[in-house]
């Protein structure tokens, strides 16, 4: 998938507003596609599971347990591909 696919920038534009507002406590703060938040020290294990509700609650894609994890998912794009691959 493209970065430009419209899907990706709304995704895209979720994750980041939720994790900067609701995880980090920081509305203003802007995350890029490709920054590392879990090898990055932005997200922490607790935050991990909190993301993985909203991401299943918001695009109805289930996170396993054992994808929680900088290898699976560290950036805003890895998750993204993770969600679009999973709603089709």
């Amino acid at each position: 998938m493209s970065i430009l696919n419209p899907m990706n920038n709304h995704i895209l534009s979720t994750l980041s507003e939720y994790i900067t507002t609701e995880i980090l406590k920081q509305p203003n703060r802007s995350l890029a596609p490709d920054q590392p938040l879990i090898s990055g020290g932005l997200i922490d294990s607790f935050s991990l599971v909190d993301l993985a509700l909203f991401i299943e609650n918001t695009f109805g894609v289930h996170i396993e347990d054992t994808e929680l994890n900088a290898e699976t998912f560290d950036t805003l794009h890895e998750l993204s591909e993770i969600i679009q691959t999973r709603q089709s």
